[in-house]
């Protein structure tokens, strides 16, 4: 997977939600954000604003609360504004998510379609006028006091979840550098377009969970709660998000919204353009890193104060200056089990002394350091297992400039080429090569890429060529030291006799040793760039380095692969770990997947997370298509896993495949099943793109294409994606954008009612969970003079009534092989057809070569 997928979004407007505090570096200078924060975070409940409260109601969107009877408490104000309240009492609340889809997420976690709790107490945080919206339906308190007492520490804990978010719209309303002053009489009005409530709630059935409207993410509607798995790991459960204003299917797209914060759900367009990095690092093995990074970005719309970056929780950040002045930042931890906060990152804020404008040029200037590194073995080091090394805002494409500082006897790799030092007349940036014990290079982006990284270790290594672009592995003489060890030789006891028979003579499996194998890993990622530039276009870099990475896990980034030790391992030594066959293969391939995010992941990037299942199902069936023309029973084995995989259930028979479409992303990583957005987004991705390709495959050949592998590249699937790589290189792309550029030459066979679309497809199959089992009935043959005419009735079984799939129908002829006479849209419960076929037909085949993601059987 590209590491982009795993840091460079954050989980969702929960995810920047968290108990904070301000970072030491910063606690000696509370400036007026920094104040105003720590209010917010703390703030308690107003025994002067108790009240019964009956018949009040709130309503954001598809959220509809009700308060029928009980009391409530206002918080105190925060320079003027009440900004909170505690609830308790009998109260209610409604969510009806918007389509199937989200309904579905809904009733995976909570039982039912749509949600209808009954609650006793809730927690509500808001920036608008929520207190006057309730006013109607409040009366006269009893035992104020005490209510507010006994609420008062439960209130100033939530307080803290967000103190961010709320920060991130009274910011604006900050005197320009001056201290704080009443905001509620300030002249300036705070964003009508900027309206957040957050209620916690504690259900009757369901226990604690949150209800989220942000009128400034782009799905402006969340609802989710914090569970532990099976096994104790936290996760925030997303039961569903959505935006009221969603597009349809052949609805135009919502109007572009700028957001206030970085998020998985991130707007298509952010409010700040980056345009460039410069960063100076100093790397001490095994952990410290030290770092100097200026950002260059330009504001694309002006009049805002606050801006929030994500950054590794475990860095320390000592400053940070815009265009040479001091700023205020805060650094807030992330909410547990998110993504976020799962992949070490928190949020780093960042308040400018004055609203920004429009077009406006900035420089940002940030220095920090902690420790970032994990050492795992004698010269191995996991560089990426401790978050986001440099602040960003998720995938945006901008140029690098990265200098490394670091140790002799260590290799350093990085994004982007080797370049020599500027001249001294820039003696910011000359820097010389080596100082003492003292290594320094410089790496610079050799075009705008969406996320930059290094690796740091000890390594041999091995080369390759795929024609004009050097492949490098680097790898050391060991594994980590936590790498499995192969089971001990067993030795059969003969029940004749009384010594040990023994079948074969007992050989000790060698310790692995990745630096043994680089060469022949850096041939396997060569070949595989040669077979995608042939179909894709030129590889989009000039070199591609490859470094171990300890752990099952590999990631990838533009013209740099952090590789699985595993990916290191030969035949022999898989199955010195008895590997499944399935395991093995795909270990096998990961230098080929891999080198496949190139293209599909690093040079051209997702809109947001719903389409981000592109790059891993693309990545990986691209892979699996080198594997299909190689080994076709091995191909099997493994799309025969994926389809297993989908199909498995939980403690509480639950089918994984049920967690959700793979346009759900990374919102598929739940307490229910933790291994879900590998299944579904990696193997039912993957077999998205194998019954696109298959359905093509086999359109061409009715239309009298006999030879398609003829040449390379004239494979309809494979000119679709050359297409895409043309049209999309450098920028984000949708789903609906990718299946449009599959829809221009559609051919007649594959347009369900005749319309030139593949939104059946999509609406289906991307957007759906089916594995229908496919049955062929009622199937009679009619002689004709020179043909014979085929008729019967497939049967779609255990899938929506909605459901169109394009089943291939194959006839049997003595002696020849199945011929395919055509496809057929099977449309719901059961669909006829009549095919003509071939003389002396006597059988009919559904899908005989397996093309279709149908379930088990």
């Amino acid at each position: 997977m590209t590491l982009a997928a795993c840091v460079a979004v954050l989980s969702s407007p929960r995810a920047w939600s968290a108990q904070a505090s301000p970072s030491p570096a910063q606690a000696h200078q509370a400036g007026a954000a920094e104040s105003l924060y720590l209010q917010l975070s703390s703030v308690g409940l107003d025994p002067a604003r108790v009240f019964k409260v009956r018949g009040a109601s709130l309503d954001r969107s598809a959220i509809h609360i009700t308060l029928d009877d009980g009391t409530i408490a206002f918080t105190k104000d925060v320079q003027g504004r009440i900004t909170g309240a505690f609830f308790e009492g009998d109260g209610e609340v409604l969510l009806a998510p918007p389509n199937q889809v989200e309904r579905k997420s809904m009733s995976l976690f909570t039982g039912m379609a749509i949600l209808e709790e009954r609650f006793a107490t809730a927690y509500f945080r808001f920036n608008d006028n929520t207190a006057a919206e309730l006013q109607p339906g409040l009366r006269a308190p009893e035992q104020a006091e005490q209510f507010a007492a006994r609420w008062e520490q439960t209130a100033r804990n939530l307080a803290q979840v967000d103190a961010m978010r709320l920060l991130s719209t009274f910011s604006e309303l900050l005197p320009s550098g001056g201290a704080i002053s009443n905001l509620e009489t300030e002249a300036k009005t705070a964003d009508a377009d900027d309206r957040m409530l957050h209620v916690r709630v504690r259900g009757n059935k369901l226990g604690v969970f949150d209800l989220l409207f942000d009128s400034t993410a782009t799905e402006q509607v969340e609802a989710g709660q914090s569970k532990a798995a099976a096994n104790g790991d936290p996760y925030y459960d997303v039961w569903t998000s959505f935006s009221p204003q969603e597009p349809g299917p052949r609805q135009p797209a919502s109007v572009k919204r700028p957001q206030t914060l970085p998020a998985e759900t991130e707007s298509y367009e952010d409010r700040i353009l980056v345009r460039r990095y410069v960063i100076d690092a100093h790397v001490t093995p095994p952990k410290q890193l030290d770092c100097s990074v200026e950002m260059q970005f330009e504001v694309r719309r002006g009049g805002w104060r606050f801006l929030a970056f994500e950054l590794s929780r475990f860095l320390q950040v000592r400053s940070v200056q815009s265009d040479g002045t001091p700023v205020e930042f805060i650094h807030n931890p992330a909410v547990e089990g998110t993504r976020l906060a799962r992949s070490g990152n928190d949020i780093l804020a960042v308040i400018f002394p004055e609203p920004v404008r429009k077009g406006q040029k900035i420089s940002l200037h940030f220095t920090y350091a902690g420790e970032v590194l994990a050492e795992a073995g004698k010269g191995l080091l996991n560089v990426g297992e401790r978050g986001t090394w440099y602040p960003n805002r998720g995938m945006a494409m901008a140029d690098f400039d990265l200098t490394f500082h670091y140790p002799a006897g260590w290799t350093l790799l990085a994004t982007g080429k080797p370049e020599p030092f500027p001249s001294q007349a820039q003696p910011a940036q000359a820097v010389p090569p080596s100082a003492g014990d003292e290594q320094v290079s410089r790496w610079v982006s050799e075009r705008p890429i969406p996320v930059a990284g290094f690796d740091l270790g000890k390594y041999v290594r091995g080369v390759a060529q795929a024609g004009n672009v050097a492949v490098e592995t680097y790898a050391t003489l060991a594994v980590e030291r936590d790498f499995p060890k192969p089971p001990p030789p067993t030795i059969e006891i003969d029940p004749k006799g009384t010594l040990p028979h023994i079948s074969e003579p007992l050989i000790t499996p060698l310790t692995p040793s990745p630096a043994r194998n680089a060469t022949a890993v850096a041939e396997a990622a060569a070949q595989a760039i040669r077979y995608y530039a042939d179909r894709f276009g030129p590889f989009p870099y000039s070199k591609l380095a490859l470094t171990q990475l300890p752990g099952p896990e590999s990631q990838g980034w533009p013209g740099l692969v952090f590789l699985s030790s595993y990916a290191f391992l030969n035949r022999a030594e898989r199955q010195d770990l008895k590997m499944p066959p399935a395991t093995a293969l795909l270990d096998q391939l990961v230098p080929a997947h891999e080198a496949a995010h190139q293209w599909w992941g690093d040079l051209i990037t997702w809109r947001t997370y719903r389409d981000q299942w592109f790059s891993e199902g693309l990545a990986n069936y691209s892979a699996l298509m080198m594997l299909q023309e190689k080994d076709p029973a091995g191909f099997r084995v493994v799309m025969e896993k994926y389809r297993k995989d989908l199909a498995n259930k939980d403690k509480d028979g639950n089918i994984l495949k049920d967690q959700g479409p793979v346009t759900l992303g990374s919102r598929l990583v739940s307490s229910r099943f933790p291994e879900g957005y590998q299944a579904i987004n990696y193997g039912r991705g993957t077999w998205l793109f194998h019954m696109l390709r298959s359905m093509l495959q086999d359109a061409a050949r009715e239309g009298g294409r006999k030879d398609l592998g003829g040449k390379v590249g004239e494979e309809p699937f494979v000119q679709a994606l050359r297409r895409v790589r043309e049209r999309y290189e450098g920028k984000a792309i949708s789903t609906r954008e990718l299946l449009q550029v599959f829809t221009e030459d559609l051919p007649p066979s594959l347009r369900y009612e005749g319309r030139a679309s593949l939104d059946w497809f999509l609406e289906g199959w991307v957007n759906g969970t089916s594995l229908p089992r496919l049955e062929l009935h009622n199937v009679k043959f009619t002689q004709k003079a020179n043909a014979t005419v085929a008729t019967g009735v497939i049967q779609q079984k255990d899938a929506p009534e909605d459901l169109v799939t394009s089943v291939p129908i194959y006839a049997v002829v003595p002696g020849k092989a199945p011929t395919l006479l055509g496809r057929v849209f099977a449309d719901g419960e059961e669909t006829s057809f009549h095919l003509s076929a071939p003389l002396g037909t006597h059988k009919l085949l559904l899908d005989p070569n397996g093309t279709i993601l149908t379930a088990p059987k």
